[in-house]
């Protein structure tokens, strides 16, 4: 299906000489002489290739029919990482590349939405928050509690974040996936 090149936006999937590409960024470009453009970095399903195209805002660019359908991640082996359809119970299996550095926060049984084009996964969005527990972390120093300085810390899946000073170790606190950061202790 055509579409203007300027309605599109981040996580729409283009389909340019037959090859698919889905949108990292979209920025539409109104210089103050000229023809307004639109500014697509974008990325190739097919290789991870990134790729820069500038487009007239009004130039039809071909949008490839994605279908997003939320899964439950099962597990991880040699093919990849399995999720199923919670209506049909079908299990796809998902290569690592389009997983990416989001796999540490994968959890068993998590819901996420699946982008499949022609039964091929193509994209993956996990929730925005994820619960974890902290594993290590540096003690509190006394006194440094007026100072909103934060201090690293260890999470349950390896990865490193930032923590205010009265978290400790074996506490469970909600991380935003996009970027690992802090936003609160959980509350449960």
């Amino acid at each position: 299906m055509k579409v203007i090149a300027s309605t599109l936006r981040k996580g729409n999937v283009v389909d340019i000489d037959g090859k698919l590409y889905v949108v990292l960024t979209a920025q539409n470009i109104h210089p103050g002489k000229g023809t307004p453009v639109t500014q697509l970095d974008m990325r190739r399903i097919s290789d991870g290739v990134k790729v820069s195209e500038r487009y007239r805002t009004t130039e039809q660019v071909e949008r490839a029919f994605v279908e997003d359908r939320e899964h439950t991640f099962l597990y991880e082996d040699g093919e990849g990482f399995h999720f199923m359809n919670p209506e049909t119970y079908e299990q796809v299996a998902v290569p690592e590349d389009i997983i990416g550095d989001q796999k540490a926060y994968l959890q068993e049984g998590m819901a996420v939405m699946l982008s499949t084009h022609n039964g091929v996964p193509i994209a993956i969005e996990l929730p925005a928050r994820v619960t974890l527990e902290i594993t290590e972390t540096e003690p509190v120093v006394k006194g440094q509690t007026a100072s909103s300085s934060y201090k690293p810390a260890m999470l349950s899946n390896g990865v490193r974040t930032l923590v205010p000073p009265h978290i400790t170790a074996g506490t469970r606190v909600v991380i935003m996936t996009e970027d690992g950061s802090y936003v609160e202790r959980a509350k449960d």
